[in-house]
């Protein structure tokens, strides 16, 4: 297995640039249904009742701002047709309609999208964020009901819960390309669905809410191969918009997620070390990695109890063996403190292609990673 090129911030804000050039082709929705035409800025008007997955910080008018991966709304409405009202030229949607992807939206500016010639009765919507869009925060204005039309309460937020943690094989990086060369297919973010990532696709097998909380090239002490030094993925975890220095997601008493699954340190361990780095062995690094995950458990059990259970995620690494072994002791060491409800989780499958963009998992790949992961749920003492 080669090793994981993770490309970071610096390579999509490439990609954009080329896209704004001309260089990156968008592609078309799916079917006719969808008219886009120009809107006013989201306001009163636009809001609607909306279930809400992810985290988001609230703007202004009842619309609300985001940047991780795989952010959606749910809504329900009466009538032939609704608009999405959208700000946000950096990312791109999936809209689903009755359960069913009617369209893509790609980078679709300040805009109300329209999905009409719907039989005259309620239906459900929902749109998801696709990409990643750690420099940029998009805008949700809410649904709008076609003429004749009405929106209807919001859909129920469901009892189970589920947190994702991650790097680019959390928020399902590259997945849709199906080569590992992506720069004549459109690039990382046309290439790229969370909503088909393996946490996605857990989450909605069990019928469960869920966080994608998930940054490419990032690891929990070191990012990938030694990348802006003074960051990791910690600086950034507390945040709803992780473009704001300093931002504190207002975590709502509704989201006390029972599972939550953390997957770091492929970053940390995946390259060699460089001349200059803090650490000069891989032991010292794999130190500050045990050291750093403690912490950021005690986090975590602090914000979620320790009712909550705890998979503490990783995959092999075709250089070292390092983050399976610093991550085993990690586990075993909460264990002898008392803190029993947590495991490792260590993935693998001959059936893995990897035809991601740069190396990454696949939508086979993450198809099979979550059917992994609904096997190891399913034998644990979960409470839900």
């Amino acid at each position: 297995m080669k090793p994981l090129p993770h490309a970071s911030r610096i390579s999509r804000r490439t990609l954009l640039t080329a896209a704004a050039a001309g260089a990156v082709t968008a592609v078309s929705p799916v079917t006719a249904t969808a008219s886009p035409t120009r809107a006013t800025a989201p306001g009163p008007r636009a809001a609607a009742p909306f279930h809400t997955v992810g985290r988001v910080s609230p703007a202004a008018g009842g619309a609300v701002r985001y940047t991780w991966p795989g952010i959606a709304f749910e809504g329900r409405f009466r009538g032939t047709g609704v608009g999405i009202v959208l700000d946000d030229a950096d990312n791109d949607y999936d809209v689903q309609i009755d359960g069913t992807t009617t369209t893509t939206l790609v980078t679709p500016g300040r805009t109300t999208s329209w999905i009409g010639g719907l039989r005259h009765t309620e239906h459900t919507v929902r749109i998801v964020k696709r990409t990643e869009s750690p420099w940029a925060a998009g805008l949700f204005g809410g649904f709008v009901a076609a003429p004749g039309g009405a929106i209807l309460a919001r859909p129920r937020a469901r009892s189970r819960q589920i947190e994702f943690i991650g790097d680019s094989f959390t928020a399902g990086y590259g997945n849709a390309s199906g080569t590992r060369d992506c720069s004549g297919n459109g690039g990382v973010n046309r290439n790229s669905n969370a909503d088909l990532s393996f946490g996605a696709l857990t989450a909605r097998a069990l019928g469960a809410d869920h966080q994608l909380n998930a940054y490419s090239g990032l690891g929990m002490v070191r990012n990938y191969n030694g990348g802006n030094p003074t960051t990791d993925f910690r600086t950034y975890y507390d945040r709803a918009l992780l473009n704001v220095e300093g931002d504190i997601w207002q975590r709502p008493n509704t989201w006390r997620p029972q599972v939550i699954v953390v997957g770091l340190g492929i970053n940390d361990f995946s390259t060699a070390l460089n001349p200059g780095e803090r650490w000069a062995t891989e032991d010292d690094l794999a130190a500050a990695y045990a050291t750093a995950y403690h912490g950021f458990l005690d986090t975590l059990r602090t914000r979620y109890g320790r009712g909550a259970y705890i998979v503490v995620s990783t995959t092999p690494l075709p250089n070292t063996t390092a983050l399976t072994r610093t991550a085993e002791r990690v586990v075993r060491e909460r264990g002898g403190r008392g803190d029993h409800r947590i495991g490792h989780w260590s993935y693998d499958d001959p059936g893995l292609d990897r035809l991601g963009c740069d190396w990454h998992p696949s939508l086979n790949d993450h198809r099979i990673i979550s059917g992994l992961l609904l096997g190891h749920l399913a034998a644990l003492p979960l409470r839900w």
